[in-house]
């Protein structure tokens, strides 16, 4: 299993994915914004996605689980 997390702490701005999607490297996952800054989340294998753990709008801490890909 795969976590992709934040490197920031950071505000969800977008989910671009659902659970049970199946995702290809380099597919966006989630659009994080910090300090003006639009930072994409992309996935680094593909697989499907089997948890989402955030939301639109949802703060974030570094290094926090956004996801996980089996």
């Amino acid at each position: 299993m795969v976590e992709l997390r934040a490197e920031i702490v950071a505000t969800v701005l977008k989910v671009f994915v659902e659970v049970g999607q199946d995702l290809l490297p380099g597919d966006a996952v989630v659009l994080l914004e910090s300090m003006k800054m639009e930072i994409p989340v992309l996935a680094e294998s593909a697989g499907r996605l089997c948890h989402l753990n955030v939301g639109e709008g949802d703060t974030v801490a570094e290094s926090e689980v956004l996801a996980n890909i089996e």
